[in-house]
């Protein structure tokens, strides 16, 4: 009796685990279980792969990241929902094309070479004549127009021409926003993505080889970290024309030095590992090791601080655009538009959608790093 429940036992435990409850794991998804292999997208699923499932399962961050795109995908085509040109015309039996192209007022009727201004109330009437028809944008305005033909003096209040009202200059709230929001996001990526080229590059260089390497790098670290950036940006707001690429190059020369912390950190614990030790007595070259082995191994704290200094980013604009010290006045910014709204109190118009703008991409982008840090935190799988 003995012999038969060793060999009952021995059936279902040799050659096969077991799953919960003794049942073996290949019959566990026949039984209506499922294996922590298959709970997280399968047990050939690539890291990445089982990363973007718990992603997923965060349903705030993932809503975030849908309409964060979503946003970003419409602020891409601004010049197309929002512009002071018709999309297409037909005059007089001939087509048009206004967007692309420069036409001078004389083709469609009037005394001047001068490029079509299409809000004068002439060429107007030009194109409500029978047979003459022009297909604008959602918004007939640019972020730089300035409409000479309005009722109401600036800063105007909303209104059916103007959903957000003008500003203090008679320009479009509603096309500033919009084009606004596309730059600040447009600079904050292309400061994120340099920043974190740059400071995986230190970071590594510093991990990997250590020593004196090492020591030399953080002390040229902390005496570059030592120079007050706001008073270089001071210094060459004075020199130069504001300009988002100075303050792009400004502010990638400061902005990987606390990125680079984190890499150096996971580099020195990763050269240790024994996957490291077997590549080196293999014979493998350096940059294999370092881009093939130790650096994936390590952008774990890189990849999930990437929303977060996308959003410091974006603050950073606002800020100094708020200080008159980033862009210039003619671009559209959302810290301009909030320096325009504590100039002008009673415009409730210019301040209110712009700090809802700004607080709303800050929490989108807070929510979407708050997700991605929990889908690769180790101790949440």
């Amino acid at each position: 009796m003995n012999a038969v429940q060793d060999n009952r036992h021995g059936a279902i435990g040799q050659g096969q685990p077991s799953g919960p409850q003794g049942v073996p794991a290949s019959m566990a998804p026949a039984l209506g279980g499922a294996t922590p292999g298959a709970r997280e997208g399968g047990a050939s699923a690539s890291p990445a792969a089982r990363a973007w499932q718990r992603f997923r399962r965060h349903r705030r961050g993932y809503i975030s990241l849908w309409i964060f795109g979503v946003l970003f995908g419409i602020s891409l085509f601004a010049g197309v929902l929002s512009n002071d040109r018709p999309l297409l015309a037909s005059y007089q039996g001939q087509w048009y094309t206004p967007l692309w192209h420069d036409y001078p007022e004389t083709t469609f009727g009037g005394d001047f070479l001068a490029p079509t201004e299409w809000h004068d109330p002439f060429i107007q009437r030009q194109f409500a004549q029978d047979g003459n028809w022009a297909l604008w944008p959602l918004n007939r305005y640019s972020f730089n127009t300035l409409n000479y033909y309005a009722d109401l003096p600036n800063p105007a209040p909303p209104s059916a021409q103007n959903l957000l009202g003008t500003d203090d200059r008679g320009r479009d709230v509603l096309a500033r926003l919009l084009y606004g929001f596309r730059l600040s996001v447009m600079f904050g990526l292309a400061l994120t993505a340099i920043g974190t080229l740059l400071g995986i590059v230190m970071g590594a260089l510093q991990g990997y080889f250590a020593g004196r390497v090492d020591i030399t790098l953080q002390r040229l670290i902390e005496v570059w970290s030592a120079i007050p950036e706001l008073y270089l940006l001071l210094i060459l707001a004075s020199m130069f024309e504001p300009s988002i690429w100075v303050l792009l190059v400004i502010l990638s020369l400061f902005g990987w030095m606390g990125l680079s912390d984190y890499v150096r950190a996971e580099f020195l614990r990763n050269r240790q590992l024994e996957f490291v030790q077997a590549a080196r007595a293999l014979g493998l070259p350096r940059r294999t090791i370092i881009l093939r082995h130790i650096l994936p191994n390590s952008l774990t704290p890189v990849l999930a601080f990437l929303p977060f200094r996308m959003s410091a980013a974006i603050v950073a604009l606002a800020s100094l655009d708020f200080l008159g010290l980033g862009v210039s006045d003619s671009s559209p910014s959302l810290g301009e538009l909030l320096a325009q709204g504590k100039n002008n109190l009673d415009a409730w118009w210019i301040a209110l959608p712009t700090f809802g703008v700004l607080v709303g991409t800050l929490l989108l982008l807070i929510f979407i790093g708050e997700a991605l840090r929990d889908a690769l935190d180790p101790r949440k799988r």
